[in-house]
């Protein structure tokens, strides 16, 4: 499986969605929007998928997360298939946004970042805000 990166653009209303495209015989199929368990908020974006596809990270925003945007994970059940999307707990997700997480080639860190959207005096606003990591075994320990 090989997630589509038209997918993981947000839609202008805040929405967002993921899904997949299979490739078979060295073609792509057409995306398929993945569901509810993990289309399930707003402001879906910044997926982070495992090499091993065992399971998916993402930014977004929902009411039982922590703040502004939270991380959650979900894992892989089959082609298609994934566990309910899972909030990544108080060692990531505060009350400001946290978001973009990755893990590192060697698996022992996950990284990610935490910050608020700046509004300057003009209009513009800026994304100001740190990186930090935690250890991967993070994952491990929310894995159904």
């Amino acid at each position: 499986m090989k997630l589509n990166n038209q997918f993981f653009r947000p839609m202008m209303s805040g929405r967002g969605h993921f899904g997949f495209s299979l490739l078979r015989n060295g073609t792509q199929e057409n995306p398929v929007k993945l569901g509810g368990d993990i289309n399930q908020g707003g402001w879906i974006a910044h997926p982070y998928n495992a090499p091993d596809e065992s399971y998916l990270m993402w930014d977004m925003v929902r009411e039982d997360g922590k703040g502004g945007a939270d991380i959650y994970i979900g894992f892989k059940r089959q082609v298609g298939a994934w566990s309910k999307s899972i909030n990544m707990d108080d060692k990531m997700n505060t009350d400001p946004h946290e978001s973009s997480p990755w893990v590192t080639y060697d698996d022992k860190y996950l990284f990610f970042t935490r910050g608020n959207r700046e509004v300057k005096a003009g209009g513009e606003c800026n994304w100001v805000g740190k990186w930090y990591w935690v250890d991967a075994k993070a994952i491990a320990d929310l894995k159904p």
